[in-house]
């Protein structure tokens, strides 16, 4: 019976704006802070940009964009529960880009990693924020792919590391990336890293380097809000 649910685009739909208003709860509830507090203003107008986090750490993502005039689109997986998180986002302003990366040539095909890597590559063209987590779908966590630094490398646009964690939170500790689901009635820390920028004739050490730094950046920023929000997994 669950698994019919899932299937049935009736209730992707009823659940996905389900959640969408309960995260939309969170926010408001939540009193936040971010570090550093003037990041977009630094930047000036809306210009493109790689956001990143890791997997189970992206629930909040959609409202660190500071207002409308910035597009945003986030890389979504083509997998049913893909389907539902692209209702979630575009509930909270925020499009899709239906792709995810892979290990394999296989997975990379099957997932429609080239599709989405070109597509990615059109939106920052266009001046559009692109979202994605860094480490690949199933693992290993925390792990960060060379697909985003690629992505960067041939865009010309910095990575900007960023953690958006709340006081309170559930840990799916059976999910392979033991996702916090978001709590509200907390704090709701955001913090930025500093931008990553990967050069156009990057080698395959350069590449393995900025990569790592991705990675390194990711950590410290996560474990920088989760400092700051504070609270605990219940």
């Amino acid at each position: 019976m669950l698994k019919k649910l899932v299937r049935s685009e009736r209730f992707r739909i009823f659940a996905g704006t389900a959640l969408a208003g309960w995260f939309r709860l969170v926010r408001r509830s939540c009193r936040t802070v971010a570090e550093p507090a003037d990041y977009f203003e630094r930047f000036g107008e809306p210009r493109p940009l790689i956001i990143t986090t890791w997997h189970g750490e992206h629930f909040m993502l959609p409202f660190v964009k500071p207002n409308d005039r910035w597009p945003v689109k986030a890389m979504i997986s083509r997998s049913r529960d893909g389907e539902m998180n692209v209702i979630v986002c575009e509930k909270l302003g925020v499009g899709a880009i239906r792709a995810s990366a892979g290990r394999t040539g296989d997975e990379v095909r099957r997932r429609g990693g080239v599709g989405g890597f070109v597509a990615a590559l059109r939106e920052l063209r266009e001046g559009t924020v692109v979202v994605l987590t860094a480490d690949l779908p199933k693992g290993p966590a925390k792990i960060a792919g060379e697909g985003i630094v690629q992505i960067a490398r041939r865009s010309g646009v910095p990575i900007v590391p960023v953690a958006a964690v709340t006081s309170y939170r559930k840990r799916m500790v059976r999910s392979w990336d033991r996702a916090a689901f978001n709590l509200p009635f907390g704090r709701f820390a955001i913090v930025f890293g500093d931008p990553i920028e990967v050069p156009g004739d990057a080698d395959a050490e350069m590449l393995e380097a900025k990569r790592k730094a991705v990675e390194d950046e990711l950590n410290r920023v996560t474990a920088r809000a989760y400092v700051i929000a504070g609270g605990r997994d219940v």
